[in-house]
């Protein structure tokens, strides 16, 4: 069985520790990138990301979208968005469809 985790700054990722999910504070790049793969390597299937974390870190992001698991998801944080995951889904959207249907 898989797990989900959530990445990123503690006020933008506290609130999901109340679904039940399993919640990782990272101030910088390397904590990021050292968290995102130690999950990965621990049997988390879900990966949610803060946006601006993801930012920090392109390259680790990258080698996991080529992967079926785990899924990397980015998700805003507490600032707003940056409209990286919302881009992500539409490229992911159009290379399956064929054309941008959002």
């Amino acid at each position: 069985m898989y797990k989900i985790g959530v990445v990123g700054d503690k006020d933008s990722v506290l609130a999901f520790k109340a679904l039940g999910v399993d919640v990782f504070t990272v101030t910088g790049e390397h904590d990021a990138r050292k968290t995102v793969d130690t999950l990965a390597r621990n049997r988390y299937g879900i990966i949610f990301i803060t946006e601006q974390m993801a930012s920090l870190i392109p390259d680790t992001i990258a080698r996991y979208d080529k992967e079926i698991i785990p899924a990397v998801i980015l998700i805003p944080s507490n600032q707003g968005t940056l409209n990286i995951g919302m881009d992500r889904i539409n490229r992911n959207v159009e290379k399956a469809v064929g054309t941008n249907i959002l």
